[in-house]
């Protein structure tokens, strides 16, 4: 009688039960990481070799399959790990682990995938709301939906309750920009402070904070009068580092020649700083640096915008909100929202157009004026 082979390591095995069906034993992926044995049965040998194979595919692409069905205490955690940190920005991971660590495992961690209810996720959302505010708990919401979509495409559940519920409502934040006349009053108390070119870029341009910071001289050729967005610097879990900029976004953006004359003063004063330093000088290529060559902390830059402001008699205003006030100023000089667009190197046309549209009514609202005097005459 010949000898019955073993099947390789991680085959699993297919036995008889006692009752007639047939069962198959499986060593699959946790969601944790870990392996343990998962038990199918069919009615035939074909049906239980059939599922026998389906957790092999999937323990082979790593997909987990639990033996339990896993608390989101254990899913969230390998989500984030497996799922987002392979192919999302750096801010993104810390931001998502964030709203895990401190309120979707404390609020929810206990809750079982399978038994999670949209009732469930609705308390925990009005309590968020209350503790902290509706735009934090709106953004808890997005993690804990995002990672129950993943469950549901890993076939952990059949459903994705968080998408059953409405997030809290957060009233948009009443903006208004700085006037011409408040900003060229910026410009002027600004001129002095070592940071007046970044300034400059940030009002002129519409560049992020971190896009300001990441600018190197590699990247702006003032000949041309043309830079080159390609990074920004970002801070996460105390480190500097560079990433690409928002929705990776690389542009060339022309320079007026504001930002042209502020960029020369910018180089010979670094050069000066350059050689005050002597050996003490690190050579990083960037055009905003401290005194030794270093990065400038981005908490820095608003530091001084805030200052100067206040000195002015100016509105405090943060500093991504000249990003507003330079869409505004180009929208009210009729450059059209698809320019707009490509200079503040925005994702989608929706984000320009909510500050065209806001000086668009403006204009009609002028327009509608000069209507209503021509009747009043004509009567």
């Amino acid at each position: 009688m010949p000898k019955r082979k073993r099947n390789p390591n991680g085959a699993g095995t297919i036995t008889k039960r006692k009752d007639g069906r047939y069962q198959a034993a499986v060593y699959v992926l946790q969601p944790d990481g870990t392996r343990d044995r998962k038990f199918v049965y069919a009615r035939t040998w074909e049906e239980c070799d059939r599922l026998r194979q389906e957790l092999i595919a999937k323990t082979r692409n790593g997909v987990p399959v639990p033996t339990r069905s896993a608390t989101l205490a254990e899913w969230l955690p390998y989500w984030l790990e497996h799922v987002i940190k392979p192919k999302r920005k750096r801010t993104t991971v810390a931001k998502y682990e964030m709203h895990i660590r401190r309120y979707l495992v404390p609020g929810l961690g206990t809750k079982r995938l399978e038994s999670l209810t949209p009732a469930h996720v609705r308390a925990f959302l009005a309590q968020h709301a209350r503790r902290t505010t509706p735009a934090t708990a709106k953004e808890s919401h997005r993690v804990l939906r995002s990672a129950l979509s993943a469950a549901c495409r890993d076939e952990l559940v059949t459903r994705n309750v968080a998408a059953l519920v409405e997030p809290p409502r957060v009233v948009e934040r009443e903006f208004v920009p700085w006037t011409l006349e408040q900003t060229l009053r910026f410009l002027e108390a600004a001129r002095r402070d070592p940071l007046y070119a970044a300034f400059v870029l940030v009002i002129c341009l519409g560049l992020r904070r971190g896009e300001v910071l990441g600018l190197r001289w590699s990247r702006v050729d003032l000949d041309q009068g043309v830079i080159y967005v390609r990074k920004q610097i970002q801070r996460v879990n105390g480190e500097l580092y560079e990433d690409d900029p928002k929705g990776r976004r690389r542009r060339a953006v022309p320079l007026p020649r504001i930002c042209v004359v502020a960029l020369r003063w910018q180089r010979l004063r670094q050069a000066a700083q350059r050689e005050r330093a002597g050996a003490n000088w690190q050579d990083s290529d960037y055009v905003f640096t401290t005194r030794t060559g270093r990065p400038i902390e981005g908490r820095n830059l608003y530091r001084s915008f805030t200052r100067i402001a206040a000195a002015a008699g100016l509105p405090v205003i943060r500093l991504h909100d000249t990003r507003h006030g330079c869409a505004t100023l180009l929208a009210a000089q009729g450059v059209q929202p698809r320019v707009i667009m490509e200079i503040l190197g925005h994702s989608q046309i929706g984000v320009t157009m909510n500050v065209y549209t806001h000086v668009v009514q403006d204009s009609q609202r002028e327009a509608l004026a000069h209507m209503d005097r021509l009747l009043r005459r004509q009567r």
